[in-house]
């Protein structure tokens, strides 16, 4: 089967690689599609996405796909079930599970690594799909079970003001999310003009560039802030801006050679609360339901679907990452 590797030094090849049967309770899936993530990009750039990685690595794990075998001790899928992929395993063992925190599992590790034709994840990792959801859809759901988690983080109180920084993929989809809280006025925060439009168009109440944001924050009280870019800028404007009693999360991936500062003190007499979010523990289900309910648009995200073989140019020149989400069409099935 083919597959698509970080090799390390900036490059990307598309290899072949021997295909198996599925053991014990593993579910062979056969990828439709597969999302290109922020953490694939910084992986490509030399620097760890969720873990530490040491190339060559196959790339992707935002996958949805058709069940095409079932290991011997798997009880509840079968061949032909349409299926999306939690790629974050916890052993369920160690204390960190035992805590309902597998995201911080002592054994953690990827089981989907979507950028191939097949992949093999435990049953466990593994969620059953409506009809109704397409498979290009489907293949949200990890993006947006981190959402969900670093929205649960914040424990959104319905009637305040919430600013939200970045309308890339993972910003579009938050910014679904925000809209469901309760929100009395929800401000984004981007500098591109298309984007800004889109953010209206996916229910912000106004759209304004970073310098227009801090006009705004010396006339109204921010209540909530979350940032889905990760750069050290913005990550400190999103501090600055915050108002009293004020809660901001840190969501985008930020640089780990560039780390942010800001004034403690002046956090201090805010009573700020900092938050960052760690990818996605026991949010899959939630993830699926909502996109099965229709309630998230995932289209009018898509910035490209290419294919595996395309992806080399693409993680060099991130012409489609820049403006939403691209999908990789490994088998294309709907």
């Amino acid at each position: 089967m083919k597959a698509g590797y970080y090799v390390g030094n900036f490059e990307y090849e598309v290899r072949d690689i021997p295909d198996r049967d599925p053991k014990s309770d593993e579910v062979k899936i056969r990828v439709a599609w597969c999302g290109l993530c922020g953490t694939d990009i910084h992986k490509f750039q030399g620097k760890n996405g969720a873990s530490v990685v040491i190339p060559p690595i196959i790339l992707g794990h935002e996958c949805s796909g058709i069940v095409t075998a079932v290991g011997p001790k798997c009880k509840y899928f079968k061949v032909g079930d349409r299926v999306a992929c939690d790629p974050s395993w916890g052993c369920g063992k160690c204390i960190w599970c035992q805590r309902g925190l597998p995201n911080f599992c002592l054994e953690r590790h990827g089981v989907a690594k979507g950028f191939s034709e097949y992949v093999y994840p435990p049953e466990k990792n593994v969620y059953h799909i409506a009809d109704s959801l397409d498979l290009e859809s489907a293949a949200f759901t990890e993006p947006l079970s981190c959402a969900i988690h670093g929205l649960d983080l914040l424990n959104i109180k319905s009637g305040k003001t919430i600013a939200m920084y970045g309308m890339g993929a993972i910003g579009s989809l938050m910014l679904q999310l925000i809209r469901f809280t309760g929100a009395a006025k929800i401000i984004v925060i981007e500098r591109d003009k298309a984007k800004r439009e889109l953010a209206l168009d996916l229910g912000a109440t106004v759209a304004v560039t970073d310098q227009e944001i801090e006009e705004i924050a010396k006339e109204e009280n921010i209540d909530y802030v979350v940032e889905c870019i990760g750069l050290k800028a913005t990550m400190e404007q999103a501090i600055q801006i915050a108002g009293k009693n004020a809660k901001v999360l840190l969501f985008g991936l930020g640089d780990p050679e560039e780390p942010i500062s800001f004034n403690q003190f002046e956090a201090y007499t805010k009573e700020l609360s900092i938050f960052t979010s760690y990818l996605n523990p026991l949010c899959s289900d939630r993830a699926v339901r909502l996109l099965e309910s229709g309630l998230i648009d995932t289209k009018k995200i898509v910035s490209a679907r290419l294919t595996l073989e395309e992806m080399g140019k693409e993680l060099k020149t991130l012409e489609y990452a820049k403006k939403g989400k691209v999908l990789v069409s490994v088998s294309g099935e709907h």
